[in-house]
C-alpha cells in the first residue's frame, strides 16, 4: 500500500527532470529510476510538458487548457446554484401573487 504522504516536487525539479529525459536520450523509466522518483510521475510530467509543447497526442489538452476547463466548471456549478435559487424564487414570488 501507498504511505499517506505524498511527495510534492518544485516546477523547476519537474523541469529539470524533463530536460534530462530529453537530452540525454535515455528512457522516462531510467531517467525516473536515476533521479529516485516515481516512473509514473516522470511520464505524467513528460506527457504533459510535449502536450504544452504541442507535440502531444491530439485529444490532449495543455496546461493552460485544463486550467480553463477547471475555471469554466466551476463558473458553471456557481450559475447552476444561482439558477436553482432564482427558480425557487420565481415560484415563491409567483404563489405569494395568486394569494
Amino acid at each position: 500500500m501507498g504511505s499517506k504522504y505524498t511527495k510534492r516536487y518544485t516546477e523547476e525539479f519537474k523541469r529539470d527532470a524533463i530536460a534530462l529525459v530529453d537530452s540525454s536520450g535515455k528512457t522516462v523509466t531510467a531517467v525516473a529510476r536515476e533521479l529516485g522518483i516515481s516512473s509514473e510521475s516522470l511520464r505524467g510530467w513528460y506527457r504533459r510538458a510535449k502536450a504544452d509543447r504541442g507535440e502531444g497526442a491530439p485529444s490532449e489538452l495543455t496546461t493552460a487548457e485544463r486550467e480553463e476547463l477547471k475555471r469554466l466548471r466551476r463558473q458553471n456549478a456557481e450559475q447552476a446554484k444561482t439558477i436553482e435559487v432564482l427558480r425557487k424564487a420565481a415560484v415563491f414570488f409567483a404563489k405569494e401573487s395568486d394569494r
